[in-house]
């Protein structure tokens, strides 16, 4: 095998790299700059890209950080999209969207900072529609508050092992009402009961505690019993035009 040595070339006038050093420093005055507005401000969100919650002003306006390849992580107005409905808190990784840095849209959040609270908000009526059945589950608690409650269906059930009931009002419209039960405690003010007949039937005892008992019949008042036992401390009157006795 034959080394051939290779003859180094010969070192470029002055002039030549004077020439060469005039047409480029414009290229390398544009690169520069270039690099500079680049490590200024980063690049613009174009597309889809993850980003990081930083404020919240309201449940569809926030600030997002995204981070850049070409600078540094700097926020962002974006609004929330109607398709999510969960509202993003600061902390949390969210996907935005949009064409430009100006029309930048929240689509989704992918993960929470604070897993344990969730709120579903939307700017108007909400509606739920379902073919089947629709549940609602909670492992602890589910509140509702609302100025007005309305419930319309066919046939309603109620299982609820305990009841505590607190209101300023109470009125029921039904055609029919039966009530089955072990025990009835109700303690009242006052009891106003207006019916065009009643019947009450009672199988052992009764007992009527009261400051003042008055009993009034329009035709014909009854009294029949085994044992009759009429007593009093100071008076007894009996007045009829006729009285029978025996």
């Amino acid at each position: 095998m034959t080394m051939t040595a290779r003859t180094p070339l010969p070192p470029l006038p002055a002039a030549a790299l004077t020439n060469i050093e005039s047409e480029l420093a414009p290229l390398l005055r544009k690169t520069s700059a270039a690099t500079r507005q680049a490590e200024a401000s980063p690049a613009s969100v174009q597309g889809i890209t993850i980003a990081t919650v930083v404020a919240s002003h309201s449940d569809d306006s926030h600030d997002v950080r995204v981070s850049s390849a070409t600078g540094a992580p700097h926020p962002l107005p974006c609004r929330r999209a109607a398709s999510c409905l969960l509202v993003p808190a600061p902390g949390d990784t969210v996907m935005v969207a949009g064409a430009s840095d100006d029309a930048l849209y929240l689509i989704a959040v992918i993960a929470q900072a604070d897993p344990g609270h969730a709120t579903l908000a939307v700017g108007g009526e909400l509606t739920l529609r379902s073919t089947g059945a629709l549940a609602l589950q909670s492992d602890t608690a589910v509140h509702t508050r609302a100025p007005e409650w309305q419930l319309n269906a066919e046939r309603a059930r109620c299982k609820v092992d305990t009841l505590d009931y607190q209101g300023a009002e109470v009125r029921f419209s039904v055609l029919v009402s039966r009530f089955v039960g072990r025990a009835c405690e109700v303690v009242l003010d006052r009891l106003h009961l207006l019916t065009r007949s009643s019947f009450r039937l009672t199988e052992e005892v009764e007992q009527v505690r009261a400051g003042q008992i008055d009993m009034q019949a329009s035709s014909t008042l009854r009294l029949h019993a085994k044992n009759t036992l009429v007593t009093s401390k100071e008076l007894v009157k009996v007045d009829a035009e006729q009285i029978h006795m025996g």
